[in-house]
């Protein structure tokens, strides 16, 4: 067995989406494959489509540099299809390859790409989103310098267009629809799409006001108004035609669309089927007529269920405590089911499930994996300090001997809307494995505000930033503490987005409490946070409730810049510099604090031409080797300066 570093989660190999065919036969899916930036451009991960039989073997379809999106069977079963941008394409097309084999030939192109499709029910028709085009006289003045953004202005919608295989020289149909639309779906009876439409193409419109639209394909009337109270996930017809189940926010406020919703489509009418559920529901399909099968995150784990259209009868088909399930979807019967699962010891792998029947794995895409040195990994349950019983993930040290104290990281996931699940818990800018293998202990606490535990925990951060929801991570520090596990001392804090602020926090107002932190676009000055992010809206509605000039004292008492004479925590800033998230100055301000005050050790890197997270392969191992290097040099080596800022990189490791 021998050490799992970071340099083995540059080489991970990961299932994204998986599309079981119309007889339940095979299984369609997306594998992204890292690229080696040592050994080829530099970039995100390549999207290869792969196929699998039931039988577990597997066959690659469309390999090596490209960029598969948006998988389907078309609907007689012969053929995926699928979105790239290949060869001579200006744009990315749409794909269509034989279950036998061959090359994949381009069926559909237009003139600023496709971005999803719809097939219709009989095979004839597509259904495609594509963002507005730019006319000749705009493109031509582009080119001639003037490029200027009107910022918030200056945007375009994302369009619906139908294109007809069966005419002869047929041109792509635009359908002229007010907004911009993310989603779309026909009906079985191949009449009407149901469409997600927002106001603009601006992003925090997409979080807070998409709703549903049901439009009639021959006029393009929009039929049907389904006004979805709260944020939006998946859309599902009814095998009939009468009904759409959805996911969606309780109301404006709910910071996740995990309520399960069912809408009559004449009237618009619809009804929440698990009113009071204790959990997050996280995907949909109809199983058959009266049927909806759905996954939901209860608390660490995840759960397989299904309910009637009614929601009268209910029933679970894949019980808590076993792998983490992902996604997934349903043959033409609805008897087979392919999800994507992760576990604590692989990532997202294809699994099949046949109703009745158990589980079962069909793909092993690191089969390595085996050979390395694993900690072992547990759900923790703690108490905070107001009585309120909280749960997270403990990944122990490799060799972890009881009795012994340990280093540990505290690895706080973003949203705050999200949560940690027992599974894979080893990327990039999560420790996990990393950690263990040299000694550390790695916790994910799902503090007040996580997903997985119902709305009223979902909301019980709101107004509150940085307060009762950051309390929680000290007092599960205290709870390892006196576990035995963990010495006070050599304790460390990292995450990213609101991650990162838990970790600005923690090297400010709760610096007593750590000895280290590494900051991952993360949040220091609330007040400047509001007022240059790109989701101003969804921070009001869902997070905050008041604007800076209604509390300016709240907002200030709530960024880490306040307490920075409280900071002597050694702190490592990194930051994509073309973030629209959370923007990149939010780094610039903590550090040119501490950096001016020179009473701890602070550092900033920014990474070019990256995001709110890093998507390139370089990008990501520098990023992971720089912060087990701060938590290394702090928490288990003598401190001081900080380490050379440079990093030696082992190119022969990504071999």
């Amino acid at each position: 067995m021998s050490e799992f570093t970071s340099y083995d989660v540059a080489k991970l190999k990961t299932v994204g989406s998986v599309h079981i065919a119309p007889d339940g036969q095979r299984i369609a899916y997306t594998l992204s494959v890292q690229r080696n930036p040592f050994e080829e451009d530099d970039g995100s991960a390549w999207s290869e489509l792969h196929l699998v039989g039931n039988n577990g073997k597997t066959r690659p379809y469309v390999v090596g540099k490209v960029d598969v999106s948006d998988v389907a069977w078309t609907p007689d079963g012969n053929a995926v299809t699928f979105i790239d941008k290949r060869d001579d394409d200006k744009e990315r097309s749409l794909y269509k390859i034989s279950i036998d084999g061959g090359e994949a030939r381009q069926i559909l192109e237009h003139t600023n790409g496709i971005r999803a499709y719809s097939w219709s029910p009989d095979g004839k028709r597509i259904a495609f989103l594509s963002k507005q085009a730019k006319s000749e006289e705009e493109t031509e003045l582009e080119e001639q310098g003037f490029n200027q953004e009107v910022y918030e202005e200056d945007w375009r919608p994302v369009q619906v267009w139908i294109y007809d295989f069966s005419a002869k020289e047929s041109e792509s149909q635009l359908v002229g629809l007010e907004g911009s639309a993310s989603e779309l779906h026909w009906s079985p009876d191949g009449k009407y799409l149901a469409v997600a439409l927002a106001p603009t193409s601006l992003i925090d419109d997409h979080y807070m006001f998409r709703r549903i639209r049901i439009v009639d394909v021959a006029s393009g009337n929009i039929v049907t108004k389904i006004d979805n109270p709260g944020k939006l996930g998946d859309v599902r017809w009814s095998p009939d035609g009468e009904s759409l189940a959805f996911a969606s926010g309780i109301d404006t406020h709910d910071p996740s669309a995990g309520r399960l919703m069912v809408a009559d489509v004449k009237s618009g009418e619809f009804r929440n089927l698990l009113p009071g559920f204790k959990g997050h529901v996280d995907a949909i399909e109809w199983v058959d007529i009266n049927t909806i099968g759905y996954i939901a995150s209860e608390s660490v784990w995840t759960t397989f269920n299904t309910i009637s259209r009614n929601g009268n009868s209910q029933q679970t088909l894949i019980n808590k405590q076993g792998p983490i399930l992902d996604g997934f979807t349903l043959s033409s019967d609805g008897k087979t089911a392919a999800f994507d699962v992760e576990s604590p010891e692989h990532p997202d792998e294809v699994y099949l499930y046949k109703f009745g029947e158990k589980l079962h794995r069909l793909t092993d895409h690191n089969p390595w994996l085996k050979n390395k040195n694993f900690g072992d990994q547990e759900v923790i349950t703690w108490v905070a300090r107001d009585g309120l019983e909280l749960q997270g993930v403990l990944v122990k040290p490799v060799d972890y001997k009881k009795g012994k104290r340990y280093p540990l990281i505290l690895s706080v996931h973003g949203g705050p809307e999200s949560h940690d699940s027992n599974g894979w818990l080893t990327g990039y800018s999560d420790p996990g494995q990393v950690g263990a293998n040299q000694g550390f202990a790695v916790f994910y606490p799902n503090y007040r505000g996580s997903t997985g535990r119902g709305v009223e925990f979902l909301k019980s951060s709101r107004n509150d930033p940085a307060g009762k929801e950051f309390d929680d991570l000290v007092d599960a520090l205290d709870h390892l503490v006196e576990s035995g596990l963990v010495d006070n001392d050599r304790v460390g804090i990292t995450g990213g987005s609101y991650g990162g602020y838990s970790s600005a926090w923690g090297a400010t107002y709760y610096s007593d409490r750590y000895a280290a932190s590494v900051m991952f676009v993360g949040i220091s000055d609330k007040i400047s946070k509001t007022g240059t992010s790109d989701i101003p809206q969804e921070l009001f509605l869902v997070h905050d409730s008041t604007w800076p000039w209604q509390d300016w004292k709240h907002y200030l008492e709530s960024s880490p810049i306040y307490y920075v004479e409280n900071a002597y925590t050694p702190l490592l800033i990194m930051h994509g510099e073309n973030d629209t998230r959370v923007n990149p100055g939010q780094s610039m301000e903590l550090y040119r604090f501490l950096k001016v005050r020179g009473e701890t050790p602070v550092r900033l890197v920014f990474y070019k031409d990256e995001g709110h997270g890093n998507r390139k392969a370089a990008a990501r191992l520098d990023y992971s080797l720089r912060l087990m290097r701060w938590m290394n040099h702090y928490l288990k080596e003598d401190g001081g300066d900080p380490p050379n800022y440079e990093i030696e990189y082992k190119e022969d490791a990504l071999r």
